[in-house]
This record gives C-alpha cells, sequence and structure tokens, in this order.
C-alpha cells in the first residue's frame, strides 16, 4: 500500500512520516516518485479548495491515494489575512524571513493583546476512484514583535503559543507535532484515514 504526498516541503513531508510511522504503508514525496508531477496552481479561495485541488491532481495522476495538506496562518488584526496567500504573503517567490519580516511590518504599533492568530490546516486524503476524507486542525497563538528560535519552518519564529511561552521555533520537532495545526489535522485524518485504504 502506497500513499503519495501532494508536497515538496520537507518539513511537512517530515511530520507526515513521523505521525504515520505507525502504519505499514509506503509514504512517497513528490521528490520521490517519477514522472515529475504536473504544475498545479492553488488559486482556491480556502484551505480545502487547495488541498482538494492538489489530492485530486496527484491521486490522478500516480494512480495512486494521495494525500494534500493546505495551510496558512490566519492573523485576526489582518482581517484573516494572510490565510491562503501565507506562502507568497510578501510576493511570488518570497522566502519564510521575507513573509515573517512583512509580517511583523503590517503588525507595527499594533499592541500584543490584538495580535491573536491562529494557523489552519486543512488535508485532503483523495483515492483515484473519486473518494475523499478531509480532516481540519487549528493551533491558536499570539504575533510575537521579533523573531525567536531556529527550529521549525515558515511563521513558525513569530508565533507565540500562549500555553508554552516559546514560539513554534523554539519547541523541539516532538513538542510542536503534539500541539500543531497539522498534527491535530493529521490526528485526526490518522483515525479516519481507513475509510480510503
Amino acid at each position: 500500500m502506497k500513499i503519495v504526498l501532494a508536497t515538496k516541503n520537507k518539513g511537512k513531508i517530515k511530520e507526515f512520516k513521523t505521525l504515520f510511522n505507525d502504519l505499514n504503508i509506503d509514504i512517497l514525496s513528490l521528490h520521490d516518485i517519477e514522472p515529475p508531477p504536473p504544475e498545479i496552481i492553488e488559486d482556491g479561495k480556502t484551505f480545502f479548495d487547495n488541498a482538494f485541488k492538489k489530492a485530486k491532481t496527484i491521486s490522478h495522476y500516480y494512480n495512486a491515494i494521495a494525500i494534500s495538506d493546505d495551510s496558512g496562518l490566519v492573523v485576526d488584526a489582518l482581517g484573516g489575512g494572510p490565510g491562503v496567500y501565507s506562502a507568497r504573503f510578501a510576493g511570488e517567490n518570497a522566502t519564510d524571513e521575507d513573509n515573517n519580516r512583512k509580517l511583523l511590518e503590517e503588525l507595527k504599533g499594533v499592541p500584543y493583546g490584538k495580535r491573536t492568530a491562529c494557523f489552519k490546516c486543512v488535508m485532503v486524503a483523495y483515492r483515484p476512484d473519486g473518494k475523499w476524507i478531509t480532516a481540519e486542525g487549528e493551533l491558536r497563538g499570539v504575533i510575537s514583535d521579533v523573531p525567536r528560535g531556529d527550529k521549525g519552518f515558515g511563521y513558525d519564529p513569530v508565533f507565540i503559543v500562549p500555553e508554552t511561552g516559546k514560539s513554534l521555533a523554539e519547541l523541539t520537532v516532538e513538542e510542536k507535532n503534539r500541539i500543531s495545526h497539522r498534527a491535530r489535522a493529521l490526528s485526526t485524518l490518522h483515525e479516519k484515514i481507513f475509510e480510503v485504504l
């Protein structure tokens, strides 16, 4: 049994493999499979739209079960932004540092109590015959004034988890995997995955 993860993001691949290592499933990423995948334009209005489109496309292309996610940062003071534009908040080829810099600039002068945000993740597992399941996860927190920590990726250095007093980039992989939005979505998906196996 194999599942194709519709991502090339090494951080996501590591989290997926860690959380699914108890299942007897061969998990492949888009780095591990030939031919190269088709380009998929993430033009959906919601995280679900993008996750569904990627999972369906990859599933049909490789004739295998595909799991895709779309996730991002939703900041209350920015009216829900950057949302589905999280990866390209500072432009098409923005680095994590570029995006974090832009986010902190946009929140300049916003008091700590109003810097609330959450990471959201929507996952879709899609089978070539059209059967699919979905799962969601959320992690609430606050955006810091400056980046903290050197672990993780994306907005992890500026996202403070109130219960820990630390940014996601200051937590170990194990600590992050227990609480992250992706871990929560994966946990729900893990419970439902047999519906599509």
